[in-house]
């Protein structure tokens, strides 16, 4: 293999790298956001419902948490993301248990 044949080679690596990078970073945004707009969706029902303070509450703050995980999806910190969201949803479901 020559010299050109391997840096051809090693260009095409970089740019599955960055696709894949940029793929993950779209991931991350969109799914911190459609998390967040559910959250933010059950806690607005929640509001007027007869329920206890805490469970709009629950549902505003796992929302929130998956905003800013979104927020650093979108940054690159797709990990940070990763368990941002997975904090979220937690919160959200907690919010589920006190219904």
């Amino acid at each position: 293999m020559t010299g050109a044949e391997a840096a051809d080679d090693a260009d095409v690596e970089d740019e599955d790298l960055y696709e894949d990078a940029r793929r993950a970073r779209w991931t991350a945004t969109v799914t911190g956001v459609l998390l967040a707009l559910m959250g933010l969706t059950a806690a607005s029902m929640r509001v007027g419902g007869g329920v206890p303070a805490r469970v709009p509450a629950a549902y505003g703050s796992g929302a929130a948490v998956c905003v800013l995980a979104g927020t650093l999806g979108a940054r690159g910190r797709t990990r940070w993301a990763l368990w941002l969201m997975i904090l979220g949803a937690m919160v959200m479901a907690l919010g589920d248990q006190f219904d």
